[in-house]
């Protein structure tokens, strides 16, 4: 699949934003998308909702994209809502003899499949990450359960249609939970597998509160340095915890490898989404050729790579452009999460007519 590379360069303007700082990134959302901000803006004001579908590669951004998007046009009227989340809250369920009754007592009355009730607990008791993925006529009563605990508000869901077997479901759902009327829309993501590698064997967790960034992509404030082991590491700056050492996750350092056919499923499932009828699509692309990128984002919009040096008595931390080769081999910048969502911003108020 070719996804088009959106251009978010301005002519005339030079003016440079650190999109890592809050206050920075909205002033950077006004300047290159402020009118397509406003019109979301009144749209949701208005009543109107719709329901987005994000498909992209495990660790694609689409939770932080989904994030920024409600963060910039209005968090109270926008839900991410993450069918993986909800398995664990439900997991939780299980183990509370009272919510346990109220859920089967739930799916008693409202579920149909070919599998009894009592086969239905048999199955969500022996489930865990290994096993494989639910049936999708529970996971769709299970998602319009908790739909239905909500406020109609605009959704995006991350994490359906998982399986080839899910994705018909989708052209079909808005019906399923009552949203009539609402648009739908296929936000598609394209992340080259070298940025997805990088993210995952670099990334650091706070033991505290789980905090995550990236020691080569995305570093605290905080960088500490052991001379022991000659080994750089993040400090948690999050102001509402303690400050441990940050640490990788078990088997991060195999990067790709352990998800590699997960990936090539996803690759899958979005070529035939792009491919559905009746349903628009959105189409973010995480990348933009060396040889492009000049012409198409500014300099500041790139995924810097950082460096440390230790001089003896602190840690020196250098920045520079990251290269990596796309899907296709071509050298290449990948973008930060900013650029990737003006598109989004765009291209949403072309669908929905604004």
């Amino acid at each position: 699949m070719q996804f088009p590379i959106f251009k978010t360069k301005i002519k005339g303007i030079t003016k440079k934003f650190n999109l890592n700082n809050p206050e920075e990134r909205r002033k950077y959302f006004e300047l290159k998308a402020g009118k397509e901000i406003k019109k979301l803006r009144d749209y949701l004001k208005k009543g109107n909702t719709f329901i987005v579908y994000l498909l992209g590669k495990k660790n694609s951004g689409k939770g932080t994209y989904s994030k920024m998007f409600a963060e910039m046009v209005d968090a109270e009227k926008i839900e991410h809502f993450s069918i993986g989340d909800m398995i664990r809250v439900i997991d939780k369920e299980l183990q509370d003899g009272k919510k346990r009754k109220e859920l089967f007592s739930f799916l008693e009355k409202n579920y149909r499949g070919a599998r009894s009730i009592k086969q239905i607990e048999e199955l969500l008791n022996k489930r865990s990450t290994s096993a494989p993925l639910l049936p999708t006529e529970l996971i769709l009563i299970l998602l319009k359960r908790e739909i239905g605990k909500r406020k109609k508000k605009t959704i995006f869901i991350d994490g359906f249609p998982r399986d080839l077997d899910q994705l018909n479901f989708t052209l079909f759902f808005r019906d399923l939970i009552g949203y009539r009327d609402d648009q739908d829309v296929f936000v598609l993501l394209d992340v080259p597998e070298a940025v997805i590698d990088e993210r995952i064997k670099h990334r650091r967790v706070c033991p505290a509160c789980q905090t995550s960034r990236n020691l080569k992509l995305l570093p605290t404030s905080k960088v500490g340095y052991d001379e022991k082991k000659k080994e750089f590491s993040l400090m948690c700056d999050n102001p509402k915890c303690s400050g441990p050492k940050m640490a990788p996750k078990e088997g991060d350092d195999k990067g790709i490898k352990p998800i590699k056919a997960r990936l090539m499923k996803d690759e899958e499932l979005i070529k035939q989404a792009a491919s559905l009828y009746g349903i628009p699509k959105v189409f973010l692309r995480n990348s933009v050729p060396k040889s492009l990128a000049g012409e198409y984002v500014d300099d500041y919009e790139l995924t810097p790579e950082y460096c440390y040096q230790w001089d003896g008595k602190k840690v020196l931390i250098k920045e520079k452009n990251w290269v990596i080769p796309d899907d296709e081999g071509r050298p290449s910048y990948s973008l930060l999460a900013p650029p990737v969502v003006v598109s989004l911003f765009k291209q949403l108020v072309e669908i929905l007519n604004l």
